[in-house]
């Protein structure tokens, strides 16, 4: 059905010579293609759905899509960012279908303003930070957090706590060891996590406080190393999805939803340092 239109277009120079061969038919037949096209074009399987998600779910959520899509036929557009700025989008009417946020305040709002489809809220995992630098690097990890008042460290990217979860749980660790007021003109804000691990493995930062699924990455994990930040040291990332209510694809979004709950999605968030709750496998 996709060449359909292709193929109308290529042969303008016969469309043309049977309007002058025919004039008495050509707005018979004109009339016959324009109904053809109009009853069977809506029936065509031209689903893509819309995903927006928390950038530290990048990798993982790659490889979920793949499955899906090879599973469903579905397209899957994958949009990554901070949980905050997608939630004001959501709330001015994106063309969104699910949204993965990396804190649990987003989804919970989106859901006491009627803008999910009810029964859709699911918390799938919890998300660790960890302080890391590039491999030829010389600063000493052991003292975690206060590492970052070594004075060889010039620069120190997070995402920025205005919107971005893991930057407002970076923040919670530093004043949590005292260090944040003496590091804070250090501090280079990234617009979400994963711009943040990028400014890191670039070098536009000497260190980067991060979450544990983009340093255990294809892109970071063998360019350089990481000390986890204690979890008592920031407030729990804890992680929800739902779909949309305003979702043209809810029946395909049930469907993603449904390979997120699955064991081999949960091995998978774990492989990628996740913590998953017991209840949330299936």
């Amino acid at each position: 059905m996709n060449h359909r239109p292709s193929l109308i277009f290529s042969n303008r120079r016969w469309w043309a010579q049977a309007r002058w061969r025919r004039p008495s038919g050509s707005r018979t037949f004109a009339l016959i293609v324009f109904l053809v096209f109009a009853f069977l074009v809506p029936l065509c399987p031209s689903q893509e759905l819309t995903v927006a998600a928390a950038a530290d779910l990048q990798f993982v959520l790659q490889d979920v899509a793949v499955r899906f899509q090879k599973e469903s036929g579905t397209k899957v557009k994958l949009v990554y960012g901070s949980s905050g700025n997608f939630f004001q989008q959501i709330e001015n009417g994106a063309p969104i279908d699910m949204f993965f946020s990396a804190n649990l305040d987003y989804p919970k709002r989106l859901e006491a303003e009627g803008l999910i489809q009810p029964g859709t809220y699911y918390e799938y995992a919890r998300g660790k930070l960890v302080i890391w630098v590039p491999k030829d690097s010389q600063l000493n990890l052991d003292s975690g957090v206060r590492s970052l008042l070594d004075p060889s460290v010039r620069k120190v990217a997070i995402a920025n706590p205005a919107h971005a979860p893991y930057g407002q749980a970076a923040v919670a660790a530093l004043k949590g060891e005292r260090v944040y007021d003496k590091v804070k003109e250090k501090l280079v804000l990234g617009e979400n996590a994963s711009q943040a691990a990028s400014f890191a493995a670039s070098g536009a930062a000497d260190v980067g406080v991060v979450p544990m699924s983009l340093a255990l990455s294809p892109n970071m994990k063998d360019k350089g190393r990481y000390v986890e930040v204690p979890a008592a040291d920031y407030p729990a990332i804890e992680q929800a999805c739902v779909i949309l209510a305003g979702s043209k694809n809810k029946q395909a979004a049930r469907q993603f939803m449904s390979l997120i709950k699955t064991s081999a999605t949960a091995e998978l968030l774990r492989s990628y340092g996740f913590d998953v709750p017991g209840g949330a496998i299936k």
